[in-house]
């Protein structure tokens, strides 16, 4: 059986049904998910819940609190985690997604 792994991405600016991705190795399938907003994401987390996915990383717009609600919904079953940066470079991110939405 394959490992299942999930990125999900979340903004404002994409369309879901559009902007996925599918890549399948000998041993996983990886997936990168979009979605707009955190109600979406959790809609996305029941149905990799039921493909079976056994681990998902979060993009830093989930931060800490959403990821951790993530966890709970899930029952702490799937590995979740979170991007995140050094803080020393929280200006550049600033300024790189303030452009975004």
């Amino acid at each position: 059986m394959k490992k299942k792994f999930a990125f999900l991405l979340m903004g404002e600016h994409y369309n879901p049904q559009e902007h996925t991705a599918c890549f399948e190795t000998q041993n996983q399938i990886s997936y990168i998910f979009t979605v707009r907003n955190f109600e979406e994401a959790c809609e996305k987390l029941s149905f990799l819940e039921e493909e079976g996915v056994g681990a998902i990383e979060l993009c830093g717009a989930f931060g800490e609190k959403n990821a951790q609600k993530m966890i709970e919904l899930t029952n702490n079953k799937i590995a979740i985690g979170y991007v995140t940066h050094k803080p020393e470079q929280d200006s550049l991110f600033a300024s790189f997604f303030s452009n975004f939405g």
